[in-house]
C-alpha cells in the first residue's frame, strides 16, 4: 500500500495552535480525509475526528449554541470536522465556537469550494487559514514510489488522484477513474446548484476537453450549446469552483501587439479530462499527447503555487501575429516562461525576451519534468 506524503501537511501542522480555524478545500476523493486523519494521528490525544455527513454529528452543529459543539468536542484540543459543507450555516457556527472556546483547534474540510467557501469566508474573516488540496504532484508521488517514464505515461492517461496512482493494475486505475468521474466529481455541483440542463453542462465539458491548450471563445461555446453567454459563464465558474477546470488568462504589460483578453481552459487532472471524452488509450496511440503534456505541466505548476503564501497566477503569452509561450509565471518581479514539448522540436523565446529581457525561459520535456519534480 502506497502512503503519499502531502506537502500541504507541514503547512497545516505549523499553524495548529495559531488561534485560527484551519480550512482544507479540494475536490472529492483527493485525500482530504486521509490528510486530516494523518494530522490527528501525529497530534495524538486529545484529538478527535467527526464526519459531518452523519446526522448524529450535525445535531451538535447548531447556530448560536456553541455549547452543542462543545458537547461533541469534549476535552479534545484538536478536532476535525470532515465534509463541513453539509452543515447549514457552518461559518457562523465555527465563528461562535472559536470565539467561545479559543483553546480548541478546529480543522474543517470541504469538498466544494463554491459551497463551503460561501458559507465560511464572510463569517470567519480574519479567523481562518485556508488551504487547497489537489491531486498528487509528481514530488508527492515520488515520496512513495518510483516516478519514471512509464509512470509518467500512466499519469498522462489516468491522472493523479491518490486511489488511481496507488492502483497496481490498469484495470483498477480505469475503474477508480470511472468512479471519480461519474460518481464524485460533479456531485456538489448538482447537489448545491440548479443546473437547468445537465445535457448542456455535460456537452460543455466535452467541448472544453477537446480544446485543451487552445484559446476559448464564450460566443462559440454558447452557439454550439444553444445557450446564452451568461449560462456558459455560470457553468465555467461552477466547474472552476468544483476544482474540475481552471481558466488561464493572457499575460500582458500593455505591450503593443500582445493579446490581453483571451483565455484558455485546462482540466486540473488529466484522467478526468480523458474520462470526459472517453479516451483512455495508451499514450503512443494518441494524437492529443502534446496538449495532454501541456495540461500535466500546468497542473504541476498549480500544485506548486497553491503552497505559496502569495500564489502567483499562471498565464500564457501570445501576440496578434500568433507568437506564443505556453505558460508565464511571475513572482515578485521574477518572470519565468515555459514552453512544453513532448517530442523534439525547436523553440524560440526571442520575441518574448526582446520584450522582457530579464525573463528566464525554459523548454520543458518529459525528462526535464521528471528531473524537476521527482527528486
Amino acid at each position: 500500500m502506497h502512503i503519499f506524503r502531502r506537502k500541504l501537511e507541514d503547512h497545516i501542522v505549523q499553524n495548529i495552535a495559531s488561534g485560527k480555524i484551519l480550512l482544507i478545500f479540494g475536490p472529492r476523493q483527493v485525500g482530504k480525509t486521509t490528510l486530516a486523519k494523518r494530522i490527528l494521528a501525529e497530534y495524538g490525544d486529545p484529538a478527535a475526528y467527526f464526519n459531518c455527513e452523519e446526522l448524529a454529528v450535525r445535531e451538535h452543529l447548531v447556530v448560536g449554541v456553541a455549547e452543542r459543539l462543545k458537547e461533541l468536542a469534549g476535552d479534545h484540543k484538536l478536532i476535525v470536522l470532515d465534509e463541513a459543507q453539509t452543515v447549514e450555516n457552518i461559518g457562523a457556527i465555527l465563528k461562535l465556537f472559536a470565539d467561545t472556546y479559543p483553546d480548541t483547534q478546529i480543522i474543517a474540510t470541504g469538498s466544494s469550494s463554491f459551497d463551503l467557501a460561501n458559507k465560511i469566508n464572510e463569517p470567519l474573516t480574519g479567523r481562518a487559514f485556508s488551504y487547497t488540496l489537489l491531486p498528487l504532484s509528481l514530488e508527492e508521488i515520488a515520496s512513495a514510489k518510483e516516478v519514471n517514464r512509464d509512470e509518467l505515461d500512466l499519469l498522462m492517461r489516468f491522472g493523479a488522484y491518490p486511489a488511481i496512482v496507488a492502483a497496481s493494475t490498469v484495470a483498477d486505475k480505469e475503474q477508480n477513474l470511472k468512479n471519480i468521474a461519474t460518481s464524485y466529481l460533479y456531485k456538489d455541483i448538482f447537489t448545491f446548484e440548479r443546473i437547468k440542463s445537465p445535457l448542456h453542462f455535460e456537452h460543455l465539458l466535452k467541448l472544453l476537453a477537446y480544446q485543451v491548450g487552445s484559446t476559448v471563445s464564450l460566443n462559440e461555446l454558447a452557439e454550439s450549446l444553444g445557450v446564452s453567454r451568461h449560462t456558459v459563464e455560470k457553468y465555467l465558474r461552477l466547474l472552476e469552483q468544483a476544482y474540475v477546470i481552471r481558466r488561464v488568462y493572457a499575460f500582458s504589460r500593455n505591450k503593443r501587439n500582445e493579446i490581453r483578453r483571451a483565455f484558455k481552459v485546462f482540466f486540473l487532472d488529466n484522467g478526468v479530462r480523458n474520462a470526459v471524452i472517453n479516451d483512455l488509450r495508451d499514450i503512443g496511440m494518441r494524437e492529443d499527447v502534446g496538449p495532454l503534456f501541456e495540461q500535466m505541466f500546468f497542473a504541476e505548476l498549480l500544485k506548486q503555487t497553491t503552497l505559496e503564501t502569495l500564489s502567483p497566477e499562471v498565464r500564457f503569452w501570445r501576440t496578434k501575429q500568433g507568437l506564443e509561450i505556453d505558460f508565464i509565471v511571475e513572482r515578485a518581479g521574477d518572470l519565468r516562461a515555459y514552453e512544453c514539448k513532448w517530442g523534439a522540436g525547436e523553440v524560440s523565446f526571442r520575441a518574448f525576451q526582446n520584450r522582457y529581457p530579464d525573463a528566464h525561459a525554459e523548454v520543458v520535456h518529459p525528462e526535464t519534468l521528471l528531473a524537476a519534480f521527482a527528486q
